[in-house]
């Protein structure tokens, strides 16, 4: 990642633990730095230094008991950002924290607290570390990849309707076998849907189709390696397929990513699939947040989570299921 402050000498980076407090409708937790620290008054994600020896889920623990006087019960690791500030060099480890015990209160002299949105945040300012963060909490768990082909375009129409108005916010356009004037014309019936019901539609591959309706796009891994800069859309996002990929996804700039295959597919039967494990060591310290795909539904949502998947990326089951 580029320095934001490239002056500074070098030095070695704090590891820093910062927890995304959620509740169940969304909203997230804010703290305000307390007066004599650097940046005092900006607002950000509870948290603190890890200590020598000290895993990030022991620090991560640890501090949310000291600041806030809370105990955490689940917390998914997520994802990594490296910052320069004036005063050092940091690296953020960021948690989801979706259950604990105890009431939030500021308990080390913090300005105060407040529960926010990522897409309309209530306080000011926000440190500068944080924006990337406040854009990754606007994707939703689940990213549905469309099956027009199957059903038909009609058919399916009606599926991403009904699962629009279930809470579907992320969906991928992806539809290989379709005539260019036929899948123009779903391309926009579909932007048509998503925008009215308030979601993000990315188009598989196809750039100018989503400038010309209003969308992202999602890059397959060939483009990763002929583009030379971010598509200037609202939202991009990559397939990826191993860690070298994610780099390169990484350094275009892409708002997340998509990581496959984890576990074996019927649509592709004998491709060997990463795992759990080497899934999760690909993602480890990821500055961007990545699906798990291949073989995913709801009951494998957890179990992404808990290896540092954003949340899962979906087909044949989107349309049947959903995951809010």
């Amino acid at each position: 990642m580029p320095n934001t402050v490239p002056e500074l000498p070098p030095a070695v980076r704090v590891e820093v633990v910062a927890a995304v407090i959620e509740r169940p409708d969304g909203a997230f937790l804010m703290a305000s730095r307390p007066e004599g620290k650097p940046y005092a008054g900006w607002w950000e994600f509870p948290g603190g230094k890890v200590e020598a020896g000290e895993s990030l889920q022991h620090a991560l623990a640890r501090e949310l008991e000291e600041e806030l006087g809370i105990t955490v019960i689940t917390a998914y690791p997520w994802i990594t950002r490296e910052f320069d500030y004036e005063h050092a060099r940091v690296r953020l480890h960021f948690f989801r924290v979706t259950a604990w015990t105890g009431e939030p209160h500021p308990h080390e002299g913090q300005g105060g607290l407040a529960w926010t949105r990522a897409d309309n945040p209530t306080v000011a300012p926000i440190l500068p570390a944080n924006g990337p963060i406040l854009r990754g909490l606007q994707l939703p768990l689940e990213y549905a990849i469309s099956e027009a082909g199957k059903y038909g375009i009609d058919d399916f129409l009606v599926r991403l309707e009904t699962r629009l108005q279930g809470g579907l916010r992320l969906v991928q356009l992806r539809e290989n076998a379709f005539a260019p004037d036929d899948y123009a014309a779903l391309a926009r019936a579909a932007a048509a849907l998503c925008h009215t019901y308030g979601a993000l539609l990315l188009i598989n591959a196809d750039i100018a189709l989503a400038r010309q309706v209003g969308a992202g796009v999602h890059l397959n891994s060939k483009q990763l390696w002929q583009l030379d800069a971010h598509p200037d859309l609202p939202w991009v996002g990559a397939s990826c397929h191993d860690a070298d990929e994610l780099a390169r996804a990484i350094a275009l700039g892409c708002d997340f990513a998509v990581l496959s295959p984890v576990l074996p597919t019927a649509s592709h039967p004998g491709e060997p699939a990463l795992g759990w494990t080497l899934f999760s060591e690909i993602v480890c310290d990821c500055p961007i947040p990545v699906y798990a795909l291949g073989g995913q539904s709801a009951a494998t949502l957890e179990m992404a989570r808990s290896h540092g998947a954003h949340g899962i990326a979906v087909k044949g089951s989107a349309w049947k299921t959903g995951i809010k």
